[in-house]
């Protein structure tokens, strides 16, 4: 399992590219200001960056209890990405309907736009994430998660 500090890095680099990803692509596809996507993209990853964080640990934790190991399958991936993507969705819809004053389907549609981006980049992004930073020894990593060296 992944340490804090890990964990912390982890959804602190994803937003950091998201955002970098998302602002441009945003503002050609849904013919939006820059400011305004700009503020939809910042808000979005605050709140991204917390259920990036909570939902991951969560996962692990769930997977470690059911399975004995963290290690994802291809089709775990694919499961932990739409999840991932389905709790923002639920949350963010009306956020972004009402800050760009917008119906809730057109917030919807957009959502669904973005999701369908950000599912291929929360898979890629992971699988290089854990080629780059592979999961150490899960036993050293669960006994170093509160350590004060983590």
């Amino acid at each position: 399992m992944r340490t804090f500090r890990d964990r912390i890095r982890h959804a602190v680099t994803y937003e950091i590219i998201g955002l970098f990803l998302f602002i441009p692509v945003g503002v050609l596809l849904f013919n939006q200001p820059i400011t305004e996507m700009s503020v939809v993209a910042i808000a979005s990853s605050l709140a991204s960056t917390i259920w990036n964080f909570v939902y991951n640990l969560s996962f692990d934790k769930v997977m470690l209890s059911l399975r004995g190991t963290t290690e994802k399958s291809v089709i775990i991936r694919v499961f932990h990405a739409v999840l991932f993507e389905a709790g923002l969705t639920i949350s963010l819809v009306p956020i972004v309907a009402w800050y760009l004053g917008i119906s809730l389907i057109s917030a919807f549609v957009m959502d669904i736009t973005i999701v369908l981006f950000y599912l291929g980049y929360t898979f890629f992004f992971n699988l290089a994430y854990d080629f780059i930073f592979p999961v150490e020894d899960e036993a050293d990593a669960v006994k170093g998660e509160f350590s004060l060296n983590s």
